[in-house]
């Protein structure tokens, strides 16, 4: 069991949060949230040990392993992938490579005798002979075919190093796991096989993400960082959401009426206080005005944006028709005869197992790329809006302020036109004169947001438009597609993004493409990827 007393951080004058009294239980996954900013990776970094709290403790059983999803990707380049799983569990490790050292020494005596004796007992003792095959399976079930495990790590790509550490985090079944951002760059199989790993798993799970759909698969709890201070509630996401609106609400509906009581009882003291046949009644009220307090609705940490997407003209009935368009990347051919026509009710999902497969079609669709063969033909009267997932070139080396950097992409260009649009994102007062090319991640998202408002597209296409985004960006721009009555093209690792949004699927495979009028939901069981495929 992991337990907090009295914990607190702050850095300089800043309180991240303060007197947190924190128990973490086996057989529970607790998601921890709050605003970018907040202290959900500094909460974890304390928890590990890996950072010293401003005041407080943190309690764990001397007798239990803790295990944390390491962030340095280099940190193993010179370890095998089987060996930087088994890391995971540093004193196996340790015990094997001292066998090892021991075993091929020339001079073996008695001593060495006995001690590999005792290291033998506890490597046993540790399942040390099913590490190798334990090991596999993880990285099997993160898709991490055989052929990479005896590879060195500074071999492999980064998004297979990505899956690696994971795997190490959740090797040998540790008591207590700390996961900062696991779905980060995982593709949608890895995401599943996770969350069927963490339900089923009987030690104790802290998790930062901002998945939603991951979130309320995986947590017992939620542990919610605002207002300074560290909450713990049962239940998942949604739960939570539901639930803190709700309390929102019903505090704004109690506050409103006391502040309807207080007025009358004023009037009442302000008309009669003056009249002696009064005077007894007034006083009355004056003591119950005092009695009556607003709850203090405390200002929350975090902001939320609003993201609404309004064409400025009607499409009309042809909207898009994809003929037979191939094209080749580095020497692959990752599309293959891909053909399709937009309906007017369409927003369309597309998936692949190939990723560059998807935004080279987006490349295409925006007119960013030329097809090796066919052609794209969109309808006279649609406009199209793209966000791609690589979002860099619109802001690095500019020397443009926010304000001007979105008067490029306007015909007005009045000050008192633009900042609307920035300020629905988040930016507001000074912080439209900040250099883009300052911005943060997340920052540039909401720049690009800003944008296709502003445009007011009647088509949208979002190639993994939720990177970098906190959970109420994502909220807000889930929100936003939803409600957009004409086209979207869709890719995104949010499940809950995907299956709110699309009504139709489109797969980008190496023979063609699949497509299929149907939800994501229904195509991720239609073809397995959920486990149950239908027959």
């Amino acid at each position: 069991m992991l337990t907090t007393e009295n914990l607190g951080v702050q850095f300089g004058g800043q309180v991240l949060f303060q007197n947190a009294d924190l128990v973490f239980k086996p057989g529970n996954c607790y998601g921890i949230i709050g605003a970018n900013g907040a202290g959900k990776s500094t909460l974890l970094k304390v928890l590990a040990g890996e950072l010293e709290s401003t005041k407080g403790y943190v309690h764990t059983d001397p007798k239990e392993r803790l295990s944390v999803l390491r962030q340095d990707q280099s940190l193993y380049d010179d370890h095998t992938v089987l060996e930087t799983v088994i890391m995971g569990n540093q004193r196996l490790f340790d015990i094997a490579r001292e066998k090892d050292a021991i075993y091929s020494k020339e001079d073996f005596s008695d001593e060495d005798g006995l001690r590999a004796a005792e290291l033998e007992g506890e490597f046993a003792e540790m399942g040390g002979w099913e590490a190798e095959s334990d090991a596999a399976r993880l990285l099997q079930g993160l898709g991490i075919p055989a052929e990479y495990h005896e590879q060195y790590m500074r071999e492999l790509e980064g998004r297979l190093k990505v899956k690696v550490l994971l795997a190490q985090a959740l090797f040998g079944q540790p008591d207590i796991v700390l996961l900062d951002e696991p779905t980060n760059n995982l593709d949608l199989p890895s995401t599943i096989w996770l969350e069927n790993f963490l339900m089923d798993y009987e030690g104790t799970v802290l998790v930062v993400s901002h998945d939603r759909y991951f979130l309320n698969n995986v947590c017992t709890h939620i542990v919610d960082i605002d207002y300074g201070k560290i909450r713990q509630y049962v239940g998942n996401y949604d739960f939570w959401y539901e639930s803190s609106q709700l309390m929102q609400k019903l505090i704004r509906d109690q506050n409103r009426k006391a502040e309807q009581k207080i007025a009358e009882l004023q009037a009442f003291i302000s008309r009669f206080a003056a009249n002696a046949s009064k005077s007894r009644q007034a006083t009355s009220r004056k003591r119950l005005l005092e009695k009556i307090t607003l709850e203090e609705i405390p200002a929350s940490s975090r902001r939320y944006p609003w993201v609404g997407f309004k064409a400025e003209r009607e499409p009309g009935k042809d909207r898009l028709t994809v003929t037979d368009v191939s094209k080749t990347v580095n020497g692959v051919k990752v599309l293959n005869h891909v053909s399709f026509t937009m309906g007017k009710e369409d927003k369309i999902g597309l998936l692949s197992d190939n990723e560059i497969a998807i935004t080279t079609l987006f490349q295409i669709l925006a007119g960013e790329l030329e097809p090796d063969e066919g052609t794209v033909k969109w309808g006279v009267s649609t406009t199209q809006s793209y966000m791609p997932r690589e979002i860099s070139g619109y802001f690095d080396g500019c020397d443009l302020e926010l304000m001007d950097w979105m008067a490029q992409f306007s015909e007005n260009k009045r000050p008192d036109f633009l900042r609307p649009f920035l300020g629905r994102m988040l930016f507001s007062g000074n912080e439209v004169y900040k250099k883009v090319s300052v911005l943060s991640g997340g920052e540039r998202v909401r720049c690009m947001l800003s944008k296709m408002m502003l445009e007011g597209r009647n088509v949208l296409m979002f190639d993994q438009p939720t990177n970098h985004l906190d959970l109420e960006s994502i909220q807000a721009l889930n929100n936003g597609i939803s409600a957009f009555p004409h086209n979207v093209i869709l890719y995104s690792h949010d499940h809950q993004l995907m299956e709110s949004v699309v009504n139709r699927m489109i797969e980008l495979t190496p023979e063609g493409c699949i497509d299929r009028r149907c939800s994501f939901d229904e195509y991720m069981h239609w073809s397995g990827r959920d486990g149950a495929a239908e027959t």
